[in-house]
């Protein structure tokens, strides 16, 4: 049974490869985009374009009253649930286009499978909201928010929405094909849809969460104790990105192979880190 083609990136080694994985290639980072989308929330936010407070509907007329704010949205306790009503099949996110997110939006008093504020419930639909919520507070499309706001004042470049076919770097399939990754480019983009290299989602986790260029970090990240964390699956890739207090961090990527593996491989590099060996 073949590998899993793996790329570690840390504080502690130079980065470690296996099976045909590379630092330089672009690959999908899932649900890591989200810690992107908050942290742009958080530099309009700083900017005066609005507040992390808004109602939802102040950014869409035509959403009714909800509840639910931006705050929501970010911290997965707006009450949407977890995909837009729809997803599905074998490239579930290719039918969510803008145009389905704004006739969605119509509707989202009935979307919402409770109010908002009480509960934790993981939501890529509140990301799509919230990424178009930015795009009209601001008027520029996502990609250019994103550029403005965290990547360039971060000096990190290698992220895209779709980076040259010749860079990028799939899970291997049947007789070695590539594999044929999900369309995440359409309304779910600020859910889930980036690419980026390995090496950029490392200065993103070393900049953002441990030197906190862009001060404290994004309320999308998660926190278990001392380590703030986030990681991201697709179809066929898996990110965990991981920074201790005390500073240290790591990056796994894989291209297929379960998205759990990842993340325990993630934990336990830093949990071998901690205790001192080497």
């Amino acid at each position: 049974m073949p590998r899993t083609p793996t790329c570690v990136l840390s504080d502690a080694s130079p980065v470690q490869v296996s099976d045909g994985h590379a630092a330089d290639r672009f690959v999908e980072i899932g649900s890591f985009t989200k810690v992107l989308t908050g942290t742009v929330l958080m530099r309009l936010a700083a900017a005066g374009l609005l507040d992390v407070d808004d109602p939802v509907e102040r950014w869409f007329p035509a959403v009714p009253p909800t509840g639910i704010t931006l705050r929501h949205l970010a911290e997965h306790t707006s009450g949407l649930p977890r995909l837009p009503p729809g997803t599905g099949g074998r490239d579930p996110y290719a039918p969510f286009d803008d145009a389905a997110l704004h006739r969605l939006l119509g509707r989202l008093d009935e979307v919402a499978v409770r109010p908002p504020g009480q509960q934790e419930e993981y939501s890529n639909l509140g990301y799509a909201v919230l990424g178009a919520a930015l795009v009209s507070a601001a008027g520029a499309p996502y990609e250019e928010l994103l550029a403005e706001h965290v990547l360039r004042p971060l000096d990190v470049d290698e992220v895209s929405v779709r980076p040259d076919p010749g860079r990028r770097l799939l899970a291997p399939g049947l007789f070695g094909r590539e594999r044929r990754p999900w369309t995440m480019d359409g309304a779910i983009l600020p859910a889930g849809g980036l690419w980026a290299t390995p090496r950029a989602v490392a200065d993103l986790l070393v900049r953002l969460a441990v030197e906190r260029r862009l001060a404290d970090p994004a309320p999308s990240w998660q926190t278990t104790g001392a380590l703030v964390w986030h990681n991201g699956a697709t179809r066929h890739a898996s990110v965990f990105a991981g920074a201790m207090a005390d500073g240290r961090w790591v990056v796994v990527h894989r291209l297929g192979g379960l998205s759990d593996r990842t993340d325990r491989m993630g934990v336990d590099l830093l949990r071998v880190r901690g205790s001192g060996a080497s």
